[in-house]
């Protein structure tokens, strides 16, 4: 076998460990506004949070995770995406604003003192819970699951074990075992769109 190259410098591969669905206390480690160009040209923006497990056996799962990654555009794959509401007073507009102030509420009652201001940036360091759901992804044929940041709670919600579990998302045009649509499930968000945050 031929040498390979910086071959002293090359880190052995970690075991990879998927992390289960359901509900963690977590730490924002970074947040941003993104905006993205829809199929007709025009544009929307998201609220991207990146979040680290902070309790339990699973703290810390996202900065291992980065971590682990051998490649130069390595991404933090820990990101809570809500939709920044436009103001057009249509129904999936009036769902983004909710969904977004449940985040912003359950962030406020986990951290004694904090209001938002409408200032993203302040939510590095805050505490919030979130639970976590299953959901497929398909990539060059290839098939997978992975798990992504479903709804948010307070802290103390989740460490009381007082939230729903999210059901698994399967790929469209697959059967889900027993699963209703929501409307949250039309919304759709991109499988490879994950960013680096700095953390």
């Amino acid at each position: 076998m031929k040498a390979i190259n910086n071959w002293d410098n090359v880190k052995a591969s970690a075991d990879f460990t998927v992390l289960p669905a359901g509900g963690y206390v977590c730490r924002i480690q970074g947040a941003k506004i993104s905006e993205y160009q829809t199929r007709d040209g025009g544009t929307f923006e998201r609220l991207e949070v990146a979040v680290d497990i902070e309790e339990g056996e699973y703290k810390g799962y996202y900065h291992q995770e980065f971590d682990r990654q051998q490649t130069e555009d390595k991404k933090w794959r820990g990101v809570f995406r809500l939709y920044v509401p436009s103001g057009d007073g249509s129904d999936q507009d009036n769902w983004s604003a909710a969904k977004l102030k449940r985040f912003v509420n359950d962030v406020e009652d986990s951290n004694s003192g904090y209001h938002w201001d409408w200032d993203e940036k302040k939510l590095k360091g805050k505490l919030v819970g979130l639970t976590f759901r299953r959901e497929e992804w398909e990539y060059n044929g290839k098939t997978g699951w992975k798990t992504n940041p479903f709804q948010a709670y307070t802290i103390e919600d989740i460490r009381q074990n007082k939230f729903q579990m999210p059901k698994d998302k399967p790929l469209k045009g697959k059967p889900a075992a027993a699963a209703q649509p929501k409307f949250e499930d039309v919304v759709e968000t991109n499988v490879d769109d994950d960013l680096p945050f700095d953390y």
